[in-house]
């Protein structure tokens, strides 16, 4: 039978007196013992101005939680939780009514990090207050399911997960409606995790044994239902990316190339969802799998480039915007490198300043001397001391030499010889890279356009 909040409170909540005030509880079966806080709330006022002191007691454990939560003080926040469980029989219905919400999220917080504490605990905190505060129990249920998850207990996430599936109070709500999505939607998770772990196991069997076949239509029907729920909660306008990548696996494994192409462009290109790179990549990775033709594999990086200029994907962008026949994908290569190179997570990337050593060289050579420029000229205050300095050569040189001959040889291009960078690399002695750095000498001179006329 569902206990009330002040069965729950009497419960958590004895009584204590002067005489046992050093007495300790014991939360059963968690090994974690909770003093009662008298002396950090003696400063409250008396006098017979119950409602205000009671006010005041529980205010003033909320801030000891609180400062303790936020030094790590599992311990003490625990101790003080115990005192703050009061507020649920505050006499102000307001505070009364958000109590529950605040008691569970500081209360979870404090039980998933303490170091005595365990799943059991954690279980029956969770219980208790799915049903103190009725409007929590969806949210309640969905961080129980995934503390479950997080600890490996797959069956008893998904059990917990169907309970709230069914569960209702009231007139359904926008805001229970989203919950019930998102709990059907890791239900569907979990039944897709149970799909992939079958879908492995039946590849290390004989394709020909009547025991595969028969699994693998047994796997059929059952994954069906868990594919319906997928693709009906990714039709709602929000971010599903482990979802869509679920349900379009599965779309892969049973031939519907089709719909898994709908629900990848209708993810990246519907308006109603958010700006999303991840549905970009999504998209691209599956086209590239299907060799779709070269513009459109541009076509949706050209989206993911405009979002994230700096993702890894942009030196394979280049590459195909290189192959390209047009020369604004030319043009449109040169500049995802700089744009690349802009970033500091990039700066130690060989890959893209080889590529840009070889581009710029490319570009000169084809008479585009303008794309460069027009590139360099917002760049030039400032890559010099980025890129360039003394500091990163000498630094480049000892932690990657490749690397410092590639940059060396962008920057002579860009800034001349006169470049720090290109001058301390150009008079290392090295005998592995010395043929390099003369090569890279001839190449600074010839093509800098510092002095484009030489």
């Amino acid at each position: 039978m569902q206990k009330s909040m002040s069965d729950f409170s009497e419960e958590l909540i004895k009584s204590t007196t002067e005489d046992d005030q050093g007495e300790r509880c014991e939360l059963s079966g968690t090994g974690m013992h909770f003093p009662w806080l008298q002396k950090h709330i003696e400063t409250v006022a008396t006098g017979g101005k119950k409602e205000k002191d009671f006010a005041q007691t529980t205010s003033a454990c909320l801030s000891f939680i609180q400062e303790a939560l936020l030094k790590h003080q599992w311990q003490q926040a625990a101790e003080y939780m115990h005192s703050y469980l009061q507020v649920l029989e505050d006499s102000d219905s307001c505070k009364r009514q958000a109590a529950p919400e605040i008691i569970w999220k500081l209360g979870s917080e404090i039980l998933y990090y303490h170091p005595k504490s365990n799943v059991e605990a954690f279980n029956a905190f969770a219980d208790r207050m799915k049903n103190i505060g009725v409007m929590n129990y969806l949210k309640i249920s969905l961080q129980h399911a995934l503390y479950l998850l997080h600890h490996g207990m797959l069956e008893d996430a998904n059990r917990n997960l169907s309970q709230a599936e069914t569960w209702r109070y009231g007139e359904k709500s926008s805001s229970q409606e989203v919950l019930i999505n998102l709990i059907q939607a890791y239900k569907g998770l979990l039944q897709y995790y149970a799909w992939s772990k079958k879908k492995m196991e039946l590849s290390q069997l004989d394709k020909d044994d009547y025991a595969y076949n028969t699994a693998s239509q047994n796997m059929l029907d059952h994954s069906w239902k868990t594919s319906v729920n997928l693709g009906a909660l990714i039709q709602i306008p929000g971010v599903w990316d482990p979802f869509v990548k679920s349900y379009v696996e599965m779309l892969e494994f049973y031939g519907d190339q089709d719909g898994a192409r709908e629900v990848l462009t209708n993810y990246a290109y519907d308006e109603k969802f958010p700006s999303n790179p991840n549905a970009h990549i999504y998209l691209y990775n599956f086209l590239k799998r299907e060799k779709a033709p070269r513009e459109k594999l541009i076509s949706v990086l050209k989206i993911l480039y405009q979002i994230v200029p700096s993702h890894k994907l942009m030196l394979e962008f280049h590459r195909l915007l290189r192959k390209s026949e047009k020369e604004e994908h030319h043009k449109l290569g040169l500049e995802v490198l700089f744009a690349v190179l802009d970033f500091a997570g990039c700066t130690k990337n060989i890959t893209a300043w080889k590529y840009l050593a070889k581009y710029l060289r490319q570009t000169l050579m084809g008479s585009h001397l303008a794309w460069v420029q027009e590139e360099w000229s917002s760049r030039k205050n400032w890559w010099p001391g980025f890129h360039f300095s003394y500091f990163w050569a000498k630094s480049d040189w000892k932690e990657d030499k490749a690397l410092a001959c590639e940059k060396a040889l962008v920057a002579g291009v860009l800034s001349g010889k006169g470049c720090r960078y290109f001058r301390y690399i150009s008079k290392q002695d090295h005998q592995v890279f010395r043929k390099k750095i003369k090569r890279m000498k001839k190449l600074v001179k010839k093509y800098s356009i510092i002095n484009p006329g030489l």
